[in-house]
């Protein structure tokens, strides 16, 4: 367990809270989006189903855009985009 932030690409970055519980996802989630540039993408990796709403209602209350949402194996993916 362990928050890892990290760049993996241009315009591209990896955020993966496995093993947190509410509201420590959606926490570092907001921290994360306020580094990067509009346009830039946020893969947010994230094992605790009841932090999807928040993080939901979160992305759309800030005007960003949530691109797509993966499911495997009990761990989300979420790609969003900055606004």
């Amino acid at each position: 367990m362990g928050m890892k932030f990290e760049k993996t690409g241009e315009g591209r970055y990896r955020l993966n809270v496995n093993g947190y519980v509410c509201p420590h996802p959606q926490i570092y989630t907001k921290k994360a989006l306020e580094k990067l540039a509009t346009g830039d993408i946020l893969e947010l990796v994230f094992d605790n189903p009841s932090s999807g709403e928040s993080i939901e209602q979160m992305i759309e209350n800030d005007g960003n855009t949530l691109v797509e949402k993966l499911l495997e194996s009990g761990q989300y993916e979420w790609h969003i985009e900055k606004s």
